[in-house]
């Protein structure tokens, strides 16, 4: 991307997130859809779920547009948000799953055993019932960390906090989850980075 477009970008994005503009969302939206669009559709491999993808982030972008003054890179920011939501889909709508392994590799399997699948499922909705319950800073900086893979810096930046308070959050972020899903599984197979 060249200088000009990044500073254009730059220009939307606190149009949209200063004054609400909706021409100023528009313009963002017709510059960044299509490349969004064809890298959604790598990931997915439907045209139709990618628009679909697509068109939910730019919703929830313009749902949370005050908080895009605090995002660093728009553009990254937008294509990191369409990866996970991408991810989302083929773990929700596909018979494959990654499967953790011991070495601390993954590997790709189908899913063949319903009542495991209806455990992990249970789990993983008692998972995002626990995070739900966590304190707002603290789910925040989890959500930020572990379902939009920002890195500490980049989550400091956004939430205008400290790198070490980043840390310490998450730390207790996990530590709760941990003792709240512990016994079903070990966390950390959930909690990959």
């Amino acid at each position: 991307m060249n200088p000009s477009q990044s500073d254009h970008i730059r220009e939307l994005q606190m149009q949209i997130a200063r004054y609400g503009d909706e021409q100023a969302f528009a313009a963002l939206f017709r510059l960044l859809y299509d490349r969004l669009l064809r890298f959604c559709v790598q990931y997915v491999g439907s045209h139709e779920a990618g628009e679909e993808i697509v068109s939910d982030v730019f919703v929830k972008i313009w749902n949370r547009r005050a908080e895009l003054q605090e995002v660093d890179n728009l553009e990254v920011y937008l294509f990191v948000a369409v990866k996970n939501h991408s991810l989302n889909y083929l773990e929700q709508y596909s018979s494959l799953r990654i499967t953790p392994l011991d070495s601390g590799f993954s590997q790709l399997t189908a899913s063949a055993d319903p009542e495991k699948d209806m455990e992990w499922k249970e789990m993983l909705l008692k998972l995002d019932g626990e995070i739900n319950r966590l304190p707002e800073q603290c789910r925040r900086v989890f959500k930020l960390i572990k379902e939009d893979g920002f890195k500490y810096k980049d989550v400091a930046a956004i939430l205008n906090i400290s790198p070490r308070t980043v840390e310490t959050q998450l730390f207790r972020a996990i530590r709760r989850l941990t003792e709240a899903i512990g016994p079903l599984v070990p966390l950390k197979k959930v909690l990959v980075i």
